[in-house]
């Protein structure tokens, strides 16, 4: 590629969701000959060094995260502390701003690529450095949620029945949340830091910076990235969704692998709900159940519920004994991708996190949906509405579901003689072609370089 090389400064949400697609992304800028200052913790910095591809162009750079109203001492990351604390830790991250201009002052990076920091302007305006607000959620959770005149803090916290109701414009009745699920909406209107809200710290860091980059494909989002355009009245810029190249020097596990190919291909059920998700205990046993009631092989990776020190502690009465031959359920760590290209796997239920949600694209198994948060609910619907790929799960009015609506979700999936399946395999398959077809990624990346270069540009001219 022409054009000059640039410098970036990265300052993501202390958290992994947030900090890894960022590294992703500077990987892909250092493919192309750019230098990355990556600012983080030190206990972050430990986890995510060996994502690291190009440590000779990507350098990190440590803040020191001071404790803070009830933040646990030594607390760094999300994963350190419950969600409930989430705010305290945004009060942690505004404290390291002193830090963080100090660094753009010494660096003169060309660009900054920022989430929740919504300070990162101001600090940039004075030396005349362009920002980036990096969103890393899907493109349709921002239209609906996070755009500007959803929320206003002087009428203080909406009520679910207006929530749940699409900011005007809003250009799809498909991907949407219902009425039960409007509840999930209600922390945008929570302090998150001193002094502001959720929603008004990530209306004023899209508001501000000089481009907003989305995480996505036109060919999933198009019409949503429109609306975020229009609705900001600045550029957007598409990254692709940035998947890390697979890692060919760590094969399956062998456990994993020699569990998996006792089965027949496309036999068994994966199930996976991210790292954040933990159930209650009657919640994790209906999903035991559930799965058992398949009949199918099945792994799932859980964590263990509410009340619990460990998984085994909470399974259903006689359930090991009864699934011993065919069924796990695991605790700990797993090499979701790999699990998920293993040809006995034929069904993927999953909570629909965005990273999950590519790589079900990606995989060749039935998707099954079953999501959680605000972002989950919205890319459930953008796969089971919109694109028609997917099927999400029945819930009934506590939010839940029995264990009978997930059995009958995956037979409605993986049983040969299902319409259903039949159906969205197919869809599946045509979208599939088209995200893996031959250079579709390094077009995105190669574009979205020259747009970083144009924006450089008319900085310095």
């Amino acid at each position: 590629m022409g054009g000059s090389k640039i410098h970036v400064l990265m300052f993501p949400w202390f958290a992994f969701g947030h900090m890894t697609p960022f590294l992703h992304l500077a990987n892909k800028l250092a493919e192309k000959g750019h230098k990355v200052t990556y600012l983080l913790p030190k206990k972050a910095q430990e986890q995510l060094e060996n994502l690291n591809l190009h440590p000779e162009s990507i350098s990190f750079n440590l803040v020191s995260v001071p404790s803070v109203n009830d933040l646990p001492a030594g607390a760094e990351t999300a994963s350190d502390i419950p969600i409930s604390l989430s705010s305290s830790l945004a009060s942690a991250m505004d404290l390291t701003r002193d830090q963080v201009e100090a660094r753009v002052h010494a660096l003169k990076p060309d660009l900054i690529f920022y989430d929740f920091a919504h300070w990162i302007p101001e600090i940039a305006q004075r030396i005349g450095v362009k920002t980036v607000c990096y969103v890393t959620v899907s493109a349709a959770t921002v239209a609906i949620s996070l755009v500007p005149g959803l929320i206003s803090s002087r009428d203080g916290p909406k009520t679910e029945d207006e929530l749940v109701i699409p900011p005007p414009g809003y250009p799809s009745s498909k991907v949407v949340f219902y009425r039960h699920e409007a509840r999930t909406l209600l922390f945008l209107s929570l302090p998150f830091g001193d002094g502001t809200t959720f929603y008004e710290r990530v209306i004023m860091a899209l508001t501000k910076c000089d481009a907003i980059c989305l995480r996505t494909y036109k060919e999933l989002e198009r019409k949503f990235c429109e609306y975020i355009e229009s609705q900001y009245q600045k550029k957007v810029l598409l990254t692709g969704p940035m998947l890390p190249d697979p890692d060919k020097t760590k094969p399956l596990e062998d456990r994993w692998s020699n569990w998996l190919s006792v089965f027949e291909p496309g036999s068994v059920v994966f199930c996976a709900l991210g790292s954040q998700i933990i159930l209650e205990k009657d919640q994790f046993q209906e999903l035991c159940l559930g799965l058992e009631l398949t009949g199918l092989p099945f792994l799932a990776v859980l964590k263990p519920p509410n009340g619990t020190s460990a998984i085994q502690e909470a399974f259903p009465k006689g359930f090991e004994e009864r699934v011993k031959d065919r069924g796990v359920i695991y605790g700990g760590w797993i090499q979701q991708p790999l699990i998920l290209s293993h040809p006995s796997v034929g069904c993927f239920v999953s909570h629909c996190g965005f990273g999950s949600m590519w790589e079900s694209l990606m995989s060749d198994s039935q998707i099954v949906l079953i999501p959680h948060l605000g972002d989950q609910i919205l890319n459930t619907r953008l796969m089971a509405e919109e694109l028609k790929v997917a099927v999400e799960v029945h819930r009934d009015k506590t939010g839940w579901f029995s264990k009978e609506s997930l059995s009958h979700a995956i037979a409605s999936v993986v049983d040969k003689d299902s319409e259903t399946g039949t159906f969205l395999r197919k869809n599946r398959q045509m979208l599939k072609e088209t995200l893996v077809s031959p250079g579709l990624t390094s077009c995105y990346v190669d574009n979205f370089v020259e747009e970083l270069q144009n924006l450089v540009h008319t900085n310095s001219s």
